[in-house]
């Protein structure tokens, strides 16, 4: 006897467009399962073993929209892995190599579901207000600070990143880089291909037993001081909160404190505005005279003017910059005076590196990105789940299963405001809630039930009555 086919319905937040799935599989993307490794947060795709064993039925694969209709928008050459892993679902992926000048971004944005970006794209108030079916934003990147968090919240647009898939990457650069200066590498190698030879050892220094100062312990801080004690470092961090050490590596209790015994100093910290130029020139005469900088977190972070000055005075004996204030929207001749005022001046110092924010440029970071974040909107497209996700409330229900044919899953995302979950449960009351859970965030709340034997006839009158909620910021009804 044949099962019967599940549906799914997901109506669009600009008329009640209903789309009906007819397709009895699961995911059908490879890396579904063995790619799980990647995820940060705890992924839903781990509950099919689970489920599995307990139930004795595989899950169900829910999808809001009719496979052939999900719309997605992948820019600034998203890896392979993320684009295969989105294309298997049968979603329609329109896919660039390059960001989208802003008015040809709003243009593309109408009508997709699903937007992926990295660091370039910027998604403003702007240009959310006219996304009318978006409903996620992928991140493929650690950086959320190009998307407009609140904005995408208050209208249900849930947001995920990949918080530290090239952690490792962007360590490995930074030791690359502390070894280069302090051997003046780069200096040497730009005199030798125009011809200089020049062999010297003045202002040359082995690593070891030297002191590295580390901004912002996190994710890649902490692999950092790892790596650092390995080449016979001595490190010291500074950060906001107090965290365990790994290694033998210390805590200081202030910045000055770092500046002031650090042989290297490097940046790892978010872009907020207690971070806005918290290198400047106060900084930079805190440092040790001939100590290094390095900056591969934030263009704002240090005030460059000031680093230039500190150079030329030989107080800062180098400095490496992954990442600047103004950065193109694509390769070319555009890192010039028209981009950045002082960058024709920064270029003339000796002995710095200046590289094209590609500290997670590698092939393995990138991979990994590319899986974490395509799961995460297979996840919250097809299932609702917000596990990692960086400006919604993280909820997740166990995965419907295939001895479920009547059943849907409601999502609700509303004001948080008192009064809701009553109003919510009342719409819900006629029928049994197997499943519910919610959580709020601030001004957003984010409610998940799974509610069975569901006639197909009850599912408009179901969406409508939730709709018409005065809380209500997106309902979103899936089975």
């Amino acid at each position: 006897m044949m099962e019967s086919t599940p549906k799914d319905i997901s109506p669009r937040r600009n008329g009640l467009s209903l789309a009906v799935s007819n397709s009895l599989s699961l995911s059908t993307s490879p890396n579904a399962i063995n790619q799980s490794s990647y995820q940060s947060p705890t992924s839903s795709f781990g509950a099919l073993r689970l489920a599995r064993a307990s139930t004795g039925a595989y899950p169900k694969q829910l999808k809001p929209f009719a496979t052939e209709d999900i719309k997605i928008l992948l820019l600034e050459n998203v890896n392979q892995t993320g684009r295969d892993n989105l294309t298997n679902q049968g979603y329609q992926v329109d896919f660039h190599k390059s960001s989208l000048p802003e008015d040809e971004l709003i243009a593309k944005i109408r009508d997709v579901h699903v937007i992926g970006i990295r660091s370039k794209t910027k998604l403003t108030a702007r240009v959310l207000r006219e996304a009318k079916n978006l409903i996620v934003i992928g991140c493929f990147c650690i950086g959320t600070n190009q998307v407009d968090l609140k904005y995408a919240a208050q209208h249900g647009i849930a947001v995920f990143n990949s918080p530290f898939s090239n952690s490792r990457s962007v360590a490995e650069l930074i030791i690359g880089e502390i070894i280069s200066l302090a051997r003046q590498l780069g200096d040497r190698s730009n005199e030798l291909h125009k011809g200089t030879w020049n062999k010297v050892s003045n202002g040359c220094w082995e690593i070891r037993g030297k002191t590295l100062g580390i901004i912002g312990y996190g994710h890649i801080g902490s692999q950092l001081s790892v790596l650092a004690e390995a080449m016979g470092m001595s490190v010291i961090y500074y950060d906001a909160v107090n965290l365990m050490a790994l290694g033998s590596a210390r805590q200081v209790p202030t910045l000055a404190a770092l500046l002031n015994d650090a042989d290297f100093v490097t940046c790892h910290v978010p872009e907020l505005p207690e971070t806005k130029n918290m290198i400047g020139s106060q900084q930079l005469d805190q440092m040790k005279k001939g100590s290094y900088l390095i900056n591969a977190s934030r263009g704002s972070v240090v005030d460059i003017p000031s680093l230039i000055d500190a150079m030329r005075s030989g107080k800062i004996a180098g400095a490496a910059l992954d990442v600047y204030p103004s950065e193109p929207g694509g390769n070319g001749d555009y890192f010039t005076n028209n981009l950045n005022p002082w960058a024709e001046d920064l270029r003339s110092l000796k002995n710095i590196i200046l590289t094209p924010h590609i500290g997670g440029s590698t092939e393995e970071a990138q991979s990994a990105i590319g899986v974490e974040v395509s799961e995460a909107l297979v996840r919250y497209v097809n299932e609702g789940t917000t596990l990692g996700a960086v400006n919604m409330p993280e909820v997740n229900l166990r995965s419907l299963t295939m001895d479920e044919p009547n059943h849907v899953r409601v999502i609700f995302i509303h004001h948080n405001v008192p009064g809701v979950l009553r109003k919510v449960n009342e719409v819900l009351g006629n029928h049994n809630v197997d499943k519910q859970m919610t959580d709020s965030r601030g001004d957003v709340a984010y409610l998940m039930a799974d509610i069975s034997n569901v006639n197909q006839s009850e599912i408009k009158e179901l969406y409508e009555s939730l709709e018409s909620l005065s809380s209500r910021i997106m309902t979103r009804v899936l089975y």
